[in-house]
């Protein structure tokens, strides 16, 4: 019996998504060899893909969705896709906040995953240019109350994106006038040639206004985002400080990220590569020092 076949249905799809990607297609009868799974679970596992369109169902098989470089997918299209490894990535990145300290949390549906885990932490200063983050802190206010110790959120204003981000001239001049410590940037696209990417120009000049403004800059991915590029690059790999993936993310990509970036965190594995001193930091999400991460 393949060890496969115990796999729960999204990271079996998780793997299937991985495999058309990287192979440009794949047959359904080379998928159930793989995966040690029947025909049948293999057809709905391509039907579900094909609803949240990252891939496209032909005879025999599946090839992937060729999207275009300014195509901007909405927050709730977003919201339902790589839905465990968000998570993981959100558990492991809270670990790194300090209590407070100020954090920019950019738009996105993974620094919304992550906004639910700092609620708990004492004293923080947020600043986010998203609708969805800002309604998690004052959601949570409204439903116990003022209570000591509640973030502090501040909004910056601006156009809405169809990600419910914040974007402009009015959101670039509040952001230009701030400094916070740690930015969680969350974005469409990342690679090794284009950096940091996205489909929106405006949201781009927003999200570059972000990192100059930060001290530490985190950017929060999964492994989906690997090799995708946007029509408007923003930041290289060179200005991260670390970046937060799960454990979708290839050997291959891992060791080539590393090589621009001084850590890489993978929720969720044992081990995570730390490129400043060319050894292995523990990747389980907890920080003794969250500050010097």
């Amino acid at each position: 019996m393949s060890e496969n076949q115990n796999l729960l249905a999204e990271q079996r799809r998780a793997l299937i998504l991985d495999e058309v990607r990287r192979r440009g297609g794949v047959r359904v009868n080379e998928l159930t060899r793989k995966l040690g799974v029947s025909d049948m679970t293999v057809r709905r596992d391509l039907d579900a893909l094909a609803r949240q369109g990252v891939v496209e169902k032909v005879h025999g098989g599946a090839v992937p969705v060729a999207e275009a470089s300014t195509h901007e997918p909405g927050f709730e299209a977003k919201s339902g896709l790589e839905l465990s490894a968000k998570e993981d990535i959100a558990r492991t990145a809270a670990a790194l906040v300090a209590p407070g300290t100020a954090i920019a949390l950019s738009g996105g549906t993974t620094t919304y995953a992550l906004a639910h885990h700092l609620l708990d932490v004492p004293d923080l200063t947020v600043v986010t240019n998203s609708v969805r983050v800002a309604d998690v802190f004052h959601s949570a206010q409204r439903s116990s109350g003022q209570r000591q110790g509640a973030a502090t959120v501040v909004l910056t204003g601006g156009v809405r994106t169809p990600s419910d981000s914040l974007v402009g001239p009015v959101a670039d001049q509040a952001i230009g006038a701030l400094h916070f410590d740690v930015l969680f940037l969350g974005v469409h696209g990342i690679s090794a040639e284009a950096g940091l990417s996205t489909p929106n120009l405006a949201e781009a000049e927003t999200n570059r206004r972000l990192v100059q403004s930060a001290r530490r800059v985190v950017v929060v991915a999964d492994h989906t985002k690997w090799g995708t590029v946007g029509l408007s690059s923003f930041a290289t790999l060179g200005q991260v400080d670390t970046l937060v993936t799960d454990a979708g993310l290839p050997a291959q990509a891992r060791a080539e990220i590393s090589e621009h970036l001084r850590r890489l965190l993978v929720a969720g594995a044992p081990e995570t590569v730390d490129a400043e001193d060319g050894g292995l930091a523990d990747g389980s999400g907890s920080a003794e020092n969250p500050a010097d991460f």
